[in-house]
C-alpha cells in the first residue's frame, strides 16, 4: 500500500478522532490491534496506538480485523454511513469490528470548529448555513427539474403516459369489446327472428 494514502487517511481519522473523547476511549481499549480495510485494488492497514488514535501499520503485521470492500460501493458507503458496515465483509475480532463499527458511525467532522480557527466563529457559522442553504437550494432545484420535465413529457408534449390512463383505457377498451359482444347477439337474435 501506498504509505502516503494510509499516512492522510490515518491523519483525516485522527482530526476527528482528537474531537471526540467517547471514540478515542472506545478505541483505546484495543490498542496495538490492526485494522486491515481491503478495497481489492489495494489495502489500507492501520494500527490503534495506547491512547486511542491511529497510525499506519506495515504490511508484515496480521491484521486482527480485515474489512473487505468492494470499489462499487464506496459511494453508497460514503452516502450512508449509518449502513456502511451493511455493505462490507468483516473478518477477524468481532469485539473489534464493533468497536470500529460504532465509531465509524458516530463520528462527525465539526466543520463549524474547524472553520472557526480560520475566520472566526460568527463567519464559520454563517458560511457553515450559507453551505447548507446553497446544497438545500441545489437539491429543491434537481427535484423541481425532474419534476418539471416529467409533467412535460407526459402532460404537454405527451411522449409517455400516466399508468392510471394506461389502465383507464384498458378498461375502456374492454367494455367497449363486451358491449359489441352483447349487441353482436342481440343483432343474431332479431336475424333469427326474421327467419
Amino acid at each position: 500500500m501506498n504509505p502516503s494514502i494510509s499516512s492522510i487517511l490515518s491523519a483525516t481519522i485522527n482530526h476527528l478522532l482528537a474531537q471526540e473523547p467517547w471514540a478515542r476511549d472506545k478505541l483505546v481499549a484495543h490498542a496495538g490491534k490492526i485494522v486491515c480495510i481491503d478495497i481489492g485494488v489495494f489495502h489500507i492497514r492501520l494500527k490503534v496506538s495506547g491512547d486511542g488514535m491511529v497510525e499506519s501499520a506495515y504490511d508484515d503485521q496480521l491484521a486482527n480485523v480485515t474489512i473487505y470492500v468492494q470499489l462499487s460501493d464506496l459511494p453508497m458507503i460514503l452516502h450512508n454511513r449509518e449502513r456502511a458496515f451493511s455493505y462490507v465483509k468483516l473478518e477477524g475480532d468481532a469485539d473489534f469490528a464493533n468497536a470500529i463499527s460504532q465509531v465509524s458511525q458516530n463520528l462527525r467532522w465539526e466543520v463549524e470548529e474547524d472553520l472557526s480557527k480560520w475566520v472566526g466563529d460568527i463567519a464559520a457559522t454563517r458560511i457553515v448555513a450559507g453551505a447548507k442553504a446553497v446544497l438545500e437550494t441545489a437539491k429543491l432545484t434537481q427535484q423541481s427539474v425532474v419534476e418539471n420535465f416529467a409533467e412535460y413529457v407526459v402532460e404537454e408534449n405527451p411522449m409517455l403516459m400516466r399508468p392510471q390512463s394506461v389502465a383507464d383505457f384498458g378498461d375502456e377498451v374492454s367494455k367497449l369489446r363486451d358491449d359489441l359482444e352483447r349487441l353482436s347477439k342481440r343483432i343474431e337474435k332479431l336475424e333469427g327472428r326474421l327467419q
